[in-house]
């Protein structure tokens, strides 16, 4: 059922977000951050013109770690990214299917994108998201809601970047995709987040009732440890069973040192609460030396990439070395989230696990949080790292007409707080029913007039760094 489109305009825009708690992870801390938005004009075969949205946070240090790069420098890298996937899917006029406007530009973002320093997983964020705001406008056109158009693919994915599926693989898995009503939310608990009290990680008010948390690793085996005990004596106040995972975002300098940390998960007793309800650990070490650095023993533990997920070839190279899981991030593309969910679902067939998960706290209200929950319960991601709520209060600096607008179409999943829209969380819950509206998981857009034009770098990141 894939129609074939022309895209004619793409345009970027921007809005600050402050944060109302700092949130550390690895050696980042970050206060507040800028969110992109994306909108796009297509041209549909037969159906005329349609206009799609998309939005994302500008993460500052996480597609790009390297030290000498500040944290303006890697934001910086993002909006290069967009700029030069704009240039490239502008480049043609022709008529060609969504998944085939991404899949024929992404070898040339990446090469583009290299040539300014860029490395491959920034490169990957400016086609995500014109990729989004794409099948947004395309659903529009067609009637479908998200979850209805990935069964009848009308995106036109096919195997063409994954040479290890065929096309059959992916039309089946696409065609028995159903939306789950309900996905979990995981409760970050970032580096300088209060442990203890109130405020802490097993205080209701502030984890919105989660049964399920992630936890996050500096690198240090012995700190960490430490760090993990405390956090397990709070979680075992809790009054209902919970599970974890952890997150060491790339800290862990090599696999000795990540056997520190799994040899005291296995032998600790004051590790138990957390070892024995441990799910997973994800991207332990630097992207770079993951994909050289074999698991061996370690798998005994369940282990997925994050960070080293920089391309489609990325997830069939972690299994050959242990792994068992990837993360889905729609900053990351949807289109890479889906067929890896494919894989995980037909290596499974073979009875070992694999499994794709949700990773992204970076999805603040509106348009992000709700185009990356519906992929996530469209490819059967049960629970999703999804607090960015506990950083940002509410829709921030959002104006309040288009905070409301969101809440009046999708009730079940934003509540309102006084004067403020917040996402709604129901006993631990994000619920998915109101996302079932014709494009991408969204009844309404941003209000275009009050967001500013994307702030564009006026030099490359090799300039900036010299």
């Amino acid at each position: 059922m894939a129609l074939r489109l022309a895209l004619r305009d793409v345009s970027f825009f921007e809005r600050p977000v402050p944060f109302v708690r700092p949130f550390r992870f690895g050696a980042v801390t970050v206060n507040a951050s800028t969110q992109i938005f994306v909108r796009v004009e297509i041209e549909v075969e037969g159906r005329g013109t349609s206009v799609g949205a998309a939005a994302e946070l500008l993460a500052p240090k996480w597609f790009d770690k390297r030290a000498h790069l500040s944290s303006e420098q890697t934001a910086a890298e993002l909006r290069r990214s967009l700029l030069i996937a704009r240039d490239l899917y502008l480049a043609r006029n022709g008529l060609e299917t969504a998944f085939g406007l991404h899949a024929t530009r992404i070898a040339a973002q990446v090469s583009a994108c290299a040539k300014e320093d860029i490395p491959p997983l920034a490169a990957g964020y400016g086609p995500a998201e014109i990729d989004k705001a794409v099948l947004d406008a395309l659903l529009r056109s067609l009637g479908l809601d998200f979850f209805h158009g990935t069964a009848a693919n009308v995106a036109g994915i096919d195997a063409s970047l994954t040479p290890d599926l065929d096309n059959d693989d992916i039309t089946k898995f696409l065609a028995a995709r159903r939306r789950l009503d309900r996905v979990a939310v995981r409760h970050t608990v970032g580096l300088d987040d209060r442990i203890d009290g109130k405020g802490g990680v097993a205080d209701p008010a502030g984890n919105s009732g989660a049964r399920y948390f992630k936890l996050k690793l500096g690198g240090d085996p012995p700190a960490d440890a430490a760090r993990l005990i405390r956090i397990g004596k709070a979680l075992e106040t809790l009054p209902y069973d919970y599970r974890v995972t952890l997150d060491a975002n790339e800290q862990y300098a090599d696999i000795t040192a990540l056997g520190a940390l799994v040899g005291s998960l296995d032998h600790d007793s004051a590790l138990k609460p957390i070892a024995a309800r441990l799910l997973y650990i994800e991207q332990p070490m630097p992207r770079d030396i993951t994909m050289h650095s074999p698991l061996g023993t370690l798998t005994r533990r369940d282990f997925i990439i994050d960070e080293a997920d920089d391309s489609y070839d990325a997830f069939p190279a972690a299994r050959a070395l242990g792994y068992r899981g990837i993360s889905s991030k729609s900053c990351k593309g949807i289109y890479k989230s889906m067929v890896n969910a494919a894989r995980a679902e037909k290596w499974s067939a073979g009875g070992d696990k694999y499994f794709i998960t949700g990773e992204d706290l970076t999805c603040q209200a509106g348009l992000a949080v709700q185009q990356d929950l519906a992929l996530g319960a469209c490819i059967g991601v049960t629970h999703a790292e999804r607090n960015g709520h506990h950083y940002v209060d509410g829709f921030a600096d959002t104006p309040a007409n288009e905070a409301r607008a969101f809440l009046s179409a999708h009730p079940d999943l934003y509540v309102r707080d006084g004067d403020t829209v917040r996402l709604s969380v129901h006993d631990g819950d994000l619920l998915t029913e109101s996302l079932t509206v014709p494009g991408f998981a969204s009844g309404v857009h941003p209000d275009w007039a009050a967001l500013k034009p994307l702030q564009a770098p006026t030099k490359t990141l090799q300039e900036q760094t010299l």
